[in-house]
């Protein structure tokens, strides 16, 4: 939808749903100072407001990243609001403290200019009624991002308090996980309890309330799980997870490659060139799916995938290298060599996730 400061913004489909719902929602209070149709288009206005103001709120934490030299992908508004898709962490509790704020600050500043508004400036009743419902927009907004728990800003802002007292970011993302997990819980209970004593429609009451908090419990999980990998990034060695391959000529028929590879106990087949540099890793998958009958009239070439410069890694690589490394090309195997050129084994993607299983 645009690029301010750079950053390319997106509109989930989902927006749309929203979009209709508030507008639907909103009319029958618009309807009381003007005629319909005209209601529909300013109660549509008041959507496409309402995701401006979240839009803000966005753009305040991505630009505050982008001061602190974080790489921002872009911004996507959804069903529930927005996100920011910044790649990397704050390196300092300080940075993910400022971060965190900037959104929850803009949307309190939007609020308090709709209030200074509204006692200020004399303004027709449907002005009026678009003001009040975006001042109370924007600091609920912002208080609900308060609110102390990951997915949400206030959870980063404990992330970065824990983060600041104990010296261990993982620490923080934990206990900011599961006090997202608690305010997930509290959200849920909230919600049955308006929809027991409160008025209004119980049912939509209980059924937002769930959406939210499983919205909220999902993030928290999901942000503990990142912590748990992380720990393990650093024991990734691509050594030790290499599988023992095989070469094989170009023309070597699928069926003998296999049993040269199972004579050698290899887990990986390679194919060389005329000169015996390697051209290709074998494919398992493609192995599998080829019956035993048709190995015999199938060279192992055929299914081999082209080796591209970064599908060669050396046998050292570990860590936040080797992360980085598939990252940059993701593929199902990667060649690793020796720092002399030699073959060390082969790498598969499968193994890397496993380590992860468990995270």
């Amino acid at each position: 939808m645009g690029r301010p400061f750079g950053i390319p913004i997106y509109v989930s489909p989902t927006w749309f749903i929203v979009a209709i719902v508030i507008t639907v929602m909103f009319e029958p209070q618009v309807s009381q100072h003007v005629s319909r149709p005209l209601s529909y288009i300013v109660a549509l206005a008041y959507a496409v407001l309402l995701y401006a103001s979240v839009l803000v709120h966005e753009i305040g934490h991505s630009v505050v990243a982008r001061l602190f030299g974080l790489p921002v992908r872009a911004i996507t508004l959804h069903i529930l609001g927005g996100v920011s898709e910044i790649e990397t962490e704050p390196q300092t509790p300080g940075r993910e403290f400022l971060v965190a704020a900037a959104g929850p600050l803009l949307s309190l500043l939007l609020g308090v200019a709709g209030y200074v508004t509204l006692v200020l400036v004399p303004l027709p009743g449907v002005a009026v009624l678009l003001i009040q419902a975006l001042t109370l927009a924007n600091l609920i907004v912002a208080v609900f991002n308060l609110l102390p728990g990951l997915p949400l800003d206030g959870g980063r802002l404990v992330r970065a308090a824990v983060w600041k007292v104990t010296g261990r970011q993982r620490t923080a993302t934990v206990a900011a996980g599961w006090s997202g997990r608690v305010v997930a819980v509290i959200v849920l209970i909230l919600g049955a309890a308006l929809s027991v004593t409160g008025g209004g429609n119980r049912w939509l009451t209980v059924i937002w309330a769930a959406f939210v908090a499983s919205f909220i419990w999902i993030g928290a999980g999901e942000a503990i799980r990142v912590a748990r990998i992380r720990d393990r990034i650093p024991l990734l060695s691509a050594r030790a997870l290499a599988r023992r391959a095989i070469q094989v000529p170009q023309s070597t028929p699928l069926a003998e490659a296999v049993r040269r590879a199972q004579e050698a106990g290899a887990g990986a087949i390679v194919v060389v060139g005329h000169d015996d540099d390697p051209v290709g890793i074998v494919s398992e998958t493609a192995v599998i799916a080829t019956p035993e009958h048709r190995r015999p009239w199938v060279d192992a070439f055929s299914l081999t995938r082209a080796l591209d410069p970064d599908m060669i890694l050396p046998a050292d690589i570990s860590g936040e290298d080797l992360v980085a490394a598939i990252g940059r090309a993701p593929a199902s195997e990667y060649l690793l060599v020796e720092r002399t050129g030699e073959m060390y084994g082969v790498l598969a993607a499968e193994d890397v996730s496993k380590s992860f299983a468990w995270a």
